[in-house]
């Protein structure tokens, strides 16, 4: 309830297809998360970081959280998932209107009938759903892939961020150039990563390059792709407008996050609390 997100839901069209849009988006989600840093306070004051909510999600339950390093491994696919989410230590349970507190049961047991809360019960394919639901990774697997990696911001924020992910994913060229990006980094650098951004934003470092360096490659990778699309609004614009939001960012390699602490230590004199009127919509 002290982190506030927005998300992105994105196709696929097979299993092949959900592979490369699955390793591309989760290695470059902690761009994402630089892009859309707007989490600085904890109660009011200052965090020394850039997005606490995304410094949250690195110190929380590592058996349903992170990077999946597995996703970048040769074989991954369907199968693959689905093991490691019958390993996810259970929550819950649906009964008859009412949670079953089945906290760190196993699905496997539950699927052979074996768990004491509830006993020869066997799971339908809705406890399924609900126990995938419980997971958290960056990028988390449905029928569909949900990015994750995004503080919540402004309304043009929540145009960006499908913005960014369809020009990335859903045009070949772009998917492939997306990938030429990160396919070298490490399963170590992927994690590094990940808690870098929280701290430094646009600072951020990996394999040699600042994250304010990626995100216009991102950036203008996301715009070909947007323009490939050639989906036009009824004022015959295309898609990329989209983008503005975070082409400042990017330029300026200064966060959401950033100008809120300039803010605070400027007009704000010290009241986190002005965010309220001054940033509403």
């Amino acid at each position: 309830f002290r982190t506030c997100t927005v998300q992105a839901n994105l196709d696929f069209a097979s299993e092949a297809d959900m592979v490369a849009k699955f390793r591309t988006s989760l290695a470059l989600q902690p761009i994402a998360t630089a892009l859309f840093a707007n989490s600085p306070f904890v109660e009011g004051r200052p965090t020394g970081l850039v997005s606490s909510r995304a410094d949250v999600w690195t110190d929380t339950d590592p058996d349903r959280t992170g990077m999946l390093d597995f996703v970048f491994e040769d074989g991954f696919g369907f199968e693959t998932y689905a093991r490691y989410a019958l390993d996810v230590p259970m929550y819950f349970a649906k009964r008859g209107g009412r949670y079953v507190d089945l906290s760190g049961r196993s699905f496997r047991k539950f699927m052979a009938g074996e768990l004491d809360e509830l006993p020869g019960d066997r799971p339908t394919i809705k406890d399924w759903a609900d126990h995938t639901t419980t997971i958290f990774p960056e990028v988390r697997l449905k029928q569909y892939l949900e990015m994750r990696g995004a503080d919540s911001g402004p309304w043009g924020a929540l145009c960006a961020l499908p913005a960014l992910w369809t020009g990335v994913l859903y045009d070949g060229a772009a998917l492939a150039a997306a990938w030429d990006l990160c396919k070298g980094w490490t399963a170590e650098e992927h994690n590094a990563l990940r808690g870098d951004v929280a701290r430094r934003g646009m600072k951020a470092e990996v394999a040699g390059r600042t994250v304010q360096e990626i995100s216009k490659d991102v950036l203008a990778i996301a715009r070909s792709g947007l323009k490939a699309r050639d989906r036009l609004s009824g004022g015959m614009v295309d898609e990329t407008n989209y983008l503005a939001e975070l082409d400042e960012i990017a330029e300026s390699g200064v966060t959401r996050a950033e100008r809120m602490l300039e803010l605070y230590n400027g007009p704000w004199g010290g009241d986190a609390g002005r965010a309220f009127d001054d940033l509403a919509y």
